[in-house]
């Protein structure tokens, strides 16, 4: 009996152990979306290097002496070997040493805008090459002061994390690896950059663990800002009234006149009110009596002498 009973024990308590825990809310989980960027992360990335694009513009500009433009296009993640297997074979890539962590950045360059480039500081017009080529040692020297150039830019972009970069030598295709893990998720920023007649693209990757240390940062930055502006006392109904415009006036009111006294005006002429010296007047503010006032007389001004509050008016309706 003692072993029958024991079994509906159990079941009781465990009945009052599920009514005791709280319901637990389950979803479904999408591995190949996980790590990916959200909307809002993605348009601060966007607003950044959108300045980014017009700072290299205007640097590019003076350095060249000659009419350049850069515009960002895209935002997109991808893996290192989706990344890899859309490089163009004689790309133009150099990787930048992050001094924040052990990372690095690449930037690459399309080889149909380095043919220009080249020219213009060579004292040339700009032509672009008919037929791309693969870049000498002498091309790739002369190219490593436009990379410093842009390097200083980024960094200025990026100048609340107070970081450096540390440009390389350029590298192969083939060589990508050695930048990135083979596993690492890549931010992909694409520009387009048009130098003379060649418009071509302009590419920033970037590894996805120092994007989310660029992107808590800049959050950071911002939630500080917000925290340190405290909005304005907005004014008070009392005190928005006191600033307000009213008419008011001290006379005698509910005085009687003939007509023809009226039509008879003049100037110079006098009219009798046919009311006491010493009958008081009235203050009224939009025509509303509030005080009896005597008319008196301060220096040059007239005044009105307060006695009494008139009676409440009542509440009218219009």
């Amino acid at each position: 009996m003692s072993a029958a009973s024991q079994p509906e024990q159990v079941m009781k308590t465990g009945k009052n152990n599920v009514q005791q825990m709280k319901p637990r809310s389950i979803h479904s989980c999408n591995f190949r979306y996980a790590g990916r960027l959200s909307n809002e992360n993605a348009r601060t990335l966007t607003a950044l290097h959108e300045k980014f694009a017009l700072s290299v513009t205007t640097s590019l500009e003076l350095y060249l002496g000659a009419s350049l433009h850069m515009k960002l296009q895209s935002l997109e993640q991808m893996a290192v070997v989706d990344y890899i297997s859309g490089i163009a074979p004689n790309s133009y890539l150099v990787p930048c040493a992050l001094n924040v962590m052990e990372s690095n950045i690449l930037m690459e360059i399309d080889i149909s805008l380095i043919p220009p480039i080249i020219d213009l500081l060579l004292g040339g017009a700009g032509t672009a090459s008919e037929e791309p080529r693969e870049l000498t040692e002498i091309d790739e020297e002369i190219m490593q002061s436009v990379t410093a150039l842009i390097v200083s830019q980024i960094e200025r972009a990026w100048r609340t994390l107070n970081l450096s970069l540390t440009a390389g030598r350029c590298i192969k295709p083939n060589m990508i690896q050695q930048v990135f893990m083979a596993n690492e998720k890549l931010v992909l920023l694409m520009f387009e950059m048009t130098v003379g007649e060649t418009t071509a693209p302009f590419k920033m990757v970037l590894p996805t663990s120092f994007v989310g240390f660029l992107l808590r940062h800049l959050n950071a930055l911002q939630s500080k800002k917000s925290s340190s502006l405290r909005p304005l006392r907005s004014p008070t109904l009392r005190e928005r009234i006191l600033e307000c415009d009213i008419k008011v006036a001290a006379d005698i009111t509910q005085m009687r006149v003939l007509v023809k006294d009226l039509i008879d005006l003049k100037s110079g002429t006098i009219l009798k009110m046919k009311a006491p010296v010493k009958r008081p007047g009235r203050l009224t503010v939009e025509n509303v009596e509030i005080f009896e006032a005597m008319l008196v007389r301060n220096g040059t001004r007239k005044a009105a002498q307060l006695s009494s509050r008139s009676q409440e008016p009542a509440a009218t309706k219009e």
